[in-house]
């Protein structure tokens, strides 16, 4: 699934169209794994509340700066996106149950872009086990 991103640094929901592809399957209960194909962006499950949303953002700012004298920036000018991506990890893996995502009530899942707007790859897998 390719996803348009519009900043250099936010989180997207994505879970519709998660749920939209286990829809089109014919799994009923398995597993589904979110992963992302890019060094630069993390998948992450949490709460869609747009202040939520900032705050995570405004900690990964806090904790990795841009800018803050990083080897790699030497390269891409993009360190802290590197690490802000192996703080938040590239997949989730998630239950599905009844062709349906086995999320709790406020959870979410979100591709979080860090060092865009680019158009990124999320690899969606279901695995059956009926």
């Amino acid at each position: 699934m390719q996803i348009q991103t519009g900043k250099r640094i936010e989180l997207i929901d994505i879970t519709k169209k998660v749920q939209k592809y286990i829809s089109e399957t014919e799994v009923q209960n398995g597993i589904c794994v979110i992963s992302t194909k890019h060094t630069t962006t993390s998948i992450i499950v949490n709460e869609n509340e747009s202040g939520l949303a900032s705050d995570i953002l405004t900690l990964l700012d806090k904790l990795i700066p841009a800018h803050a004298g990083y080897a790699h920036d030497r390269i891409d000018n993009n360190a802290d996106a590197h690490l802000k991506a192996v703080m938040l990890g590239s997949s989730e893996t998630i239950p599905v149950i009844a062709s349906i995502l086995l999320l709790g009530t406020w959870q979410s899942i979100f591709l979080a872009e860090l060092d865009g707007p680019r158009t990124r790859e999320v690899t969606i897998t279901v695995v059956s086990n009926d």
